[in-house]
This record gives C-alpha cells, structure tokens and sequence, in this order.
C-alpha cells in the first residue's frame, strides 16, 4: 500500500504515454507534487525498481495481447476463407454427379458374353450331324458279332450317352400297300427272316423293308423287352428316316437292343424270342 501511494503519479506517468492524448494531465499530477516530498516520491519510486520481472511481464502481457482491429481482421479473414472453401467443393461435387449420371456399367466392367449355345442351337447342329450321317450311309461304333442262342448280333465299340445317335434302320421305305404284298410272299419261305418295320408318319402307315442282305448294321440289331436303344423319326427333307438313339448311357463291348414292340400271338408263336 505505501508504495502504491507514493509512486501513484509515475504509475499513471507511465500508463497514459502509453495511450493518446493523456500526457498533459500526467504532467499536472507530477508538478502538483511537494518538493519535500519528492526525495521521498523518488525513494519510493527506487523501491519498485526491485520487482523488474513483474513489469517485464506485464510489459510481454501487453506486447502479446493483438490489438482489437488486428483480432477482428483475422476473425473476418478465416471467415471470409471458410466461405471460399465451402463455396468450392459445391460446382465439383455437381460436375461429377453429372458425369456419373452419363456414365454405364460397362464404362468400368468390360462386357462378358456367354459362349454357351442355346438349347436350339445344338438341337440345330445335332440334326446337321445326324442328316449328314444318313446320307453318308456312315455307321461307326459299333461290330458285328456272334451271339449264342442269337446269332449274329452287333456290339458296341464306343460308349454312347444317353439321346446319342447311333444308327439308321436302313432298308427300302415303302407304303402299307406294298409292304402287305411283300409280307406274304416272304412268309412263302421259312428261312427268310423278319426284318420289316411298320411305322405312322403325318398320319400315313409306312413300312421299312430290310430284308435284303446288305452290309448295314441297323438291321442285325437284337430284340429285347429292356434294350439300351430306342427308336425314333427323323426327317430329312421331308422324307421319314428310321433310326435307333441310346436310350440310356452305353458301354463298350455291350450288345446293341432294343424292344421290336411286336406282340402279336402269331409272331410270338413264330419267334418265341419275342416274348423276352
């Protein structure tokens, strides 16, 4: 307290220098003073001269502390940059939504196509196959063997999957009419065989006559009631075509069946090898 007392005239001497327009009022309070009074002003005053550091750091305080124009201008500055910076990415974010929207799939992904074929495609190629067969009169797969209790017989000498082709049931393709006139007069002679084969075609009765000794194997092939062969229609050019297919998968060094479908008394009684 005494040395706030004594040294109020320099402290205020020393705070208005360093503000504007307070220097004739410090220099009023500093000549108001006693001259006795004054040894012991300047005593008092010597005795702050002892705490330095705190004016130092009173002094560093003010020096640090921005001044209120400087503080405001940097608080309008990053303002005004954040306004920029936010006002930027808005345009970009838009141009690329515009160019995603332009954009497809196949832009990024290259573009796989399937190289399977359809199941009317390989229907196609397999008639192709088939029909050029027929009329190649080419029949591989297969040999003639000797079967006991059979006679001749043919024998696989490939596997065959099940629907495969494997062979024509060749002969002469005749209508009912002729193939009537035929029947009776191979019935004249025991020792001629049973090679006919009657079929409906486009509600018409056809018959394929393979009688005659050739040196296709279709017709040598075996009778049986559970044969790994079936029969079926194919046309070429319109013309009804009998041939066998593998009814189930077959196996190398398997004899060739399949079922005659006749079961009449009389070619039962005639050929008791169809019963089986």
């Amino acid at each position: 307290m005494h040395h706030e007392v004594k040294c109020q005239g320099k402290t205020l001497n020393e705070t208005c220098r360093r503000g504007d327009g307070k220097k004739s009022t410090v220099n009023t309070i500093e000549g108001a003073i006693k001259p006795e009074d004054q040894n012991d002003k300047e005593s008092g005053c010597n005795s702050s001269a002892s705490f330095p550091n705190q004016k130092q750091e009173a002094a560093e305080t003010q020096k640090n502390m921005p001044l209120p124009s400087d503080s405001t201008d940097a608080a309008n500055a990053k303002q005004a940059q954040k306004k920029v910076v936010k006002a930027k990415p808005g345009p970009r974010r838009k141009a690329q939504g515009k160019t995603l929207q332009n954009r497809k799939v196949t832009d990024y992904y290259p573009v796989r196509r399937s190289s399977r074929k359809s199941k009317t495609e390989l229907q196609t190629e397999e008639k192709r196959r088939i029909d050029e067969l027929i009329e190649s009169g080419k029949e591989e797969g297969m040999k003639i063997d000797f079967i006991d209790g059979k006679g001749r017989g043919v024998i696989a000498t490939k596997h065959f999957n099940r629907g495969e082709f494997v062979v024509e049931y060749h002969g002469d393709l005749i209508e009912i009419t002729d193939a009537k006139k035929r029947e009776a007069v191979y019935a004249q002679d025991p020792s001629t065989g049973c090679y006919m084969y009657y079929f409906q075609y486009l509600s018409k009765m056809y018959c394929v006559d393979a009688t005659k000794e050739t040196n296709r194997l279709g017709r040598l092939i075996n009778h049986s009631k559970c044969g790994n062969c079936q029969t079926k229609l194919h046309d070429v050019d319109g013309v009804p075509h009998l041939i066998l297919i593998a009814s189930r998968d077959i196996k190398v060094g398997e004899e060739l069946l399949y079922d005659y479908g006749d079961r009449s008394k009389a070619s039962i009684e005639a050929h008791p090898w169809l019963k089986h």
